[in-house]
């Protein structure tokens, strides 16, 4: 194989990978830490897109300025959901199994409302703007700016997340609740704080990959879903309640639809994940780097 494609391969997957393991790691502390099965979280990377789309068309201005503002606005979106609906549902359901099949439907419900009224804000066609798309050449390779920029951002997002529940107090009582709840709340950590916090913080990871990916491909209010079931895929890989697996699993999945779908055919990526999918649930069904 050439260098340069084979650099090139290896690039893609890593991009590829970096934005699902942001929206993966989002829905793993969702469905880890509550049982919220929120099956409209990519709904949140697609408003997301469409909110750095708008920003950055009307204003004029970079999109690496409107960062921040997309992730505050979907955090807030996410607290605002949380005790809306599923605070009342996660109250009124009498076990975590009854939490999930419930927010499975709510999401449901959720991932259509979203779907239309980005058709009506934004209309039902593809979107995309055009940043930092001059390419970089480097021995042979090259790769768009905005890629490698993509790239970065996502590592610096999973990354530096990693590190904060791995490093800080708030990180240590997380990981509490992702191992034991009723410990957790046995043991005095604010389970009814925490929860909305980081329910909130995975919507707006969402809301983060979905500024990031519009940096680089065009949007519309469908692609929501397809991100949806690469997240669930990535957090199965990964293991349930693993926030360095999701990342781990994100970027190998990542890897292996780029060079799958280079050497046999683009249209067979979503069979190159589901087939890894099955296998996953059948030979280690707690994943890969479950502990």
């Amino acid at each position: 194989m050439d260098l340069s494609l084979f650099a090139d391969l290896i690039v893609n997957g890593l991009v590829i990978g970096g934005i699902y393991a942001v929206i993966a790691i989002g829905l793993n502390m969702q469905y880890g830490l509550m049982r919220i099965l929120n099956i409209a979280h990519g709904e949140f990377l697609m408003i997301g897109a469409f909110l750095m789309f708008t920003l950055h068309t009307v204003t004029g201005m970079s999109p690496l300025l409107f960062l921040p503002v997309v992730v505050l606005i979907c955090f807030a979106a996410g607290l605002l959901l949380h005790r809306l609906v599923f605070k009342r549902l996660s109250a009124t359901s009498k076990s975590l199994d009854q939490v999930e099949e419930r927010s499975l439907i709510v999401g449901f419900g959720l991932m259509f409302i979203l779907q239309n009224v980005a058709s009506l804000v934004w209309g039902a066609d593809l979107r995309g703007y055009d940043f930092m798309s001059e390419p970089v050449k480097y021995g042979g390779v090259i790769v768009t700016q905005n890629r490698l920029l993509v790239l970065f951002l996502a590592l610096v997002a999973s990354v530096g997340l990693i590190v904060l529940l791995q490093r800080t107090l708030l990180g240590k009582a997380v990981r509490g609740m992702l191992q034991s709840p009723l410990g957790a709340w046995l043991v005095g950590i604010d389970t009814q704080r925490l929860h909305p916090f980081m329910f909130a913080l995975g919507i707006a990871m969402a809301g983060l990959a979905g500024a990031l990916l519009s940096m680089i491909y065009e949007v519309s209010p469908s692609i929501g879903e397809s991100y949806t079931v690469m997240a669930l895929i990535v957090i199965t890989l990964g293991g349930l309640g693993s926030i360095a697996g999701s990342f781990a699993a994100a970027m190998l999945l990542g890897l292996v639809e780029s060079f799958g779908t280079h050497f046999t055919n683009p249209s067979l990526k979503m069979l190159l994940s589901y087939g890894i999918f099955v296998l996953i649930l059948m030979t280690r069904p707690k994943g890969l780097f479950a502990k």
